[in-house]
């Protein structure tokens, strides 16, 4: 008979990088239960200075840490961020973990039970207490180890991969990774939007505090489709965005809107009915929403009425391309910072 507190514990993180103060809570979950579930956060996004690696290679990288026998004992399943809607990303927590154990309960008559590790570093940690109905081990920051500092050093020092700093923080699997991963194109491109995010911060150090921004987007929809476009230059070069930008000091913020909207796609409605087919706006401002700094956006639901013929675009201003996209061909890991969670949260997705 086991003599182990649990019969699973949850780690739930992000692993941008998977460090050895990660693999110190993994030791510590197996030591206390049969198994561990580890869920990759921030899944099914695309690379960004925030989030260089995908769920598949950080999985890898966990993997490769562990010895066969722990192999054995662990589970990983991606885990999609729900940035506006804890209820759903608790819901998609709890079905995840109840299939995951379910599949692998080895006593069908026998309760299983669960509990969440981790420590409370920081608010990011807050689902630590969205779990009632779940045990909690909290665990001691392994030597103070941080993912934050490690990721900014491989993306700024090219030279910072080869030396004893990154291996005293990183399992020797890992740190082989990051040595063919600074070999890549990819690499490339994510050590210039980091070096891009790192000049635009620069134009405000002279400020007397960190500077908040406000900018807006537009949702406009039409019989099934939505109205994006595709990012012309850093950050987010190549990804699909919502039509929107900064606003002007003089104007009001449906203007903004409106004037952004038109600078970028040549939508071809008059502003009159464009002012009447708004369906509601909302504030989003997770403070991560973007890696240039703090950046706070009032979103536009535009709805106009259904037609077989969607509205002309064209590019223009900081948009290579205008499209409309059906509101199914969505793929989240090819849309810039969070504005598929806009989307999905205005349009009820």
């Amino acid at each position: 008979m086991s003599n182990k507190a649990y019969d699973f514990l949850v780690f739930i993180g992000r692993f941008q990088p998977f460090h050895k103060g990660h693999l110190a809570v993994i030791e510590a979950g197996l030591a206390q239960a049969e198994q561990i579930i580890i869920l990759c956060g921030s899944a099914h996004q695309p690379r960004s200075t925030r989030n260089p690696w995908t769920a598949a290679e950080r999985e890898s990288m966990i993997r490769g840490a562990l010895s066969s026998t722990n192999n054995d004992r662990t589970h990983i399943a991606p885990l999609m961020d729900i940035v506006y809607n804890d209820e759903s990303w608790v819901r998609n927590v709890q079905t995840t973990i109840n299939g995951i154990v379910t599949a692998h309960h080895g006593t069908p008559h026998k309760t299983p039970k669960v509990g969440l590790i981790g420590h409370g570093k920081d608010q990011s940690s807050y689902y630590l207490n969205l779990f009632p109905q779940w045990g909690a081990v909290n665990v001691d920051n392994y030597q103070g180890i941080n993912a934050t500092p490690i990721r900014e050093s491989i993306l700024e020092q090219t030279e910072f991969i080869g030396s004893k700093s990154a291996k005293s923080v990183l399992p020797e699997n890992v740190h082989q990774h990051m040595e063919g991963f600074c070999q890549t194109d990819i690499y490339q491109q994510i050590k210039g939007e980091q070096a891009f995010v790192t000049r635009y911060k620069s134009a405000w150090d002279s400020a007397p505090y960190a500077p908040t921004f406000v900018t807006v987007d537009a949702v406009v929809v039409q019989s099934g489709h939505v109205l994006m476009v595709e990012r012309k230059a850093r950050p987010g070069k190549g990804l699909l965005a919502l039509p929107g930008g900064f606003i002007d000091h003089s104007e009001k913020l449906v203007d903004g809107c409106l004037r952004e909207l038109r600078e970028e796609t040549r939508l071809k409605v008059p502003a009159p009915v464009l002012k009447g087919s708004i369906k509601s706006q909302q504030v989003f401002d997770d403070p991560y929403r973007s890696a240039r700094g703090r950046t706070i956006t009032h979103a536009f639901y535009i709805e106009l009425a259904p037609n077989k013929a969607l509205p002309k675009v064209k590019g223009g201003d900081d948009a290579k391309h205008a499209l409309w996209v059906p509101l199914a061909d969505l793929d989240p890991t090819q849309i810039f910072e969070d504005h598929y969670f806009i989307i999905q949260e205005m349009t009820g997705m």
